[in-house]
């Protein structure tokens, strides 16, 4: 701790030559002026170290033993300070660095949210956003406790929000709610009917009776498991029989035959670039933007703009609120052109099969499929014809039970 103290003030290093150099020592004692790591030349001459700041008064008393000292070396901060006391424009980008780094240091420069799966983290940054929690923002002026309160009544499915403020990094912790698992309803009256025609291959009723069995063929709205359930009374006891309804449950697979059609133009609107073009540069300061050259103003009926974005960013990989960016403009005129129906067929058959596995669900498998092309009316039509293994059972609503 010594060693750096003495740095910070400065030391240098003296060569006194003196009749007498013990009476300098003695009075160096008396005028309390400290020295170290002194070395004898020779009977009239030593060599020893001091601060910077006790050089004047080093020099009287050796002027007072009738001496001569002789700086031979320096070093500290003061040394290296007055190596640069002509450029001012050194000691300027110094100054300014140093209150750069202790006057931005108090402001957030980056925000970091952990702990979410289901919320986006733009979902949270936008209501902090709200309540004065950005980029550039003053750290100490934020009181996080009541900020994290007040985020968590506006995110309902957060259930608890810890804010902490690490220099000019801000780190946002949430916890999420645990969903609760969803009850099945068994209220009300409800059968299991056909979504779509048909073939049964599989019946699996859980509540209710099932009103169809494996190799019927059904329509779509046929009922397959009946809310209604029917008991039978003992046999030869001549009672009729008594029926009571349910909240029809069960899974129903079957073969569907799905037919499904898209259409696209024979002809396709394009751009022709004119050449013309326009770039606006940019600076997003803390969340403000600023133009630094051209306008965004365009007087062209049709144009392109394209967005290149140059982010600052940290060592770590965290982005800071500072970035540039580039505007390009480009001016088209629109023009027709035909369609390459080859590539338009391979196109529709894709979204058509996207559309069909939509439309059957996770479970259900496609098992065969054929297309058909026409051009008809300027237009390319593809029709899909596929034949599926899916669950067709959907509910339906019931009748009341008749009053026994």
């Amino acid at each position: 701790m010594r060693q750096l103290m003495n740095l910070i003030r400065g030391m240098v290093t003296l060569r006194v030559t003196a009749p007498f150099p013990e009476r300098l020592i003695n009075l160096c004692a008396q005028a309390g002026i400290d020295f170290w790591a002194m070395e004898w030349l020779d009977g009239h001459t030593i060599r020893f170290v001091t601060r910077r700041h006790t050089l004047s008064k080093l020099n009287e008393l050796v002027q007072k033993v009738g001496g001569e000292a002789v700086q031979e070396s320096s070093r500290g901060l003061p040394d290296v300070i007055s190596r640069f006391r002509t450029r001012y424009g050194f000691l300027l980008g110094l100054a300014f660095a140093l209150c750069a780094v202790s006057i931005l240091s108090r402001f957030v420069l980056v925000i970091e949210v952990t702990g979410n799966e289901r919320v986006p983290t733009a979902v949270i940054l936008s209501q902090l956003r709200q309540l004065g929690v950005r980029p550039g923002v003053y750290g100490p002026s934020l009181n996080q406790k009541e900020l994290a309160q007040e985020a968590l009544l506006q995110l309902e499915e957060l259930s608890w929000m810890g804010i902490n403020l690490h220099g000019t990094r801000l780190e946002v912790i949430v916890r999420e709610i645990i969903q609760t698992p969803e009850r099945l309803d068994e209220s009300g009256y409800f059968d299991i009917a056909a979504e779509a025609d048909g073939m049964i291959v599989h019946i699996e009723p859980e509540l209710g009776d099932a009103v169809v069995q494996e190799g019927d063929v059904v329509a779509k709205g046929d009922i397959l498991i009946s809310g209604t359930v029917t008991l039978e009374p003992p046999q030869y006891s001549g009672l009729p029989a008594r029926y009571y309804q349910t909240h029809a449950r069960g899974r129903v697979w079957a073969r569907t035959w799905r037919e499904l059609s898209a259409a696209i133009p024979l002809e396709a609107t394009v751009k022709h670039y004119t050449g013309r073009e326009k770039n606006v540069w940019s600076l997003n300061l803390l969340g403000r933007r600023i133009e630094i050259f051209g306008n965004t103003s365009i007087s062209w009926p049709m144009y392109d703009k394209i967005t290149t974005v140059h982010q600052a960013a940290l060592p770590s990989g965290a982005a800071l609120p500072f970035s540039l960016c580039r505007e390009t403009f480009r001016a088209y005129e629109a023009g027709r052109v035909p369609v390459d129906q080859d590539a338009a067929r391979t196109l529709l058959e894709e979204r058509l099969l996207v559309q069909l596995n939509a439309l059957i669900g996770e479970g259900g498998q496609v098992e065969s499929t054929r297309f058909s092309a026409r051009s008809e009316g300027g237009r390319l039509e593809v029709t899909l014809s596929a034949q599926c293994m899916e669950e067709i059972g959907v509910e339906r609503p019931g009748a009341a039970p008749e009053p026994q």
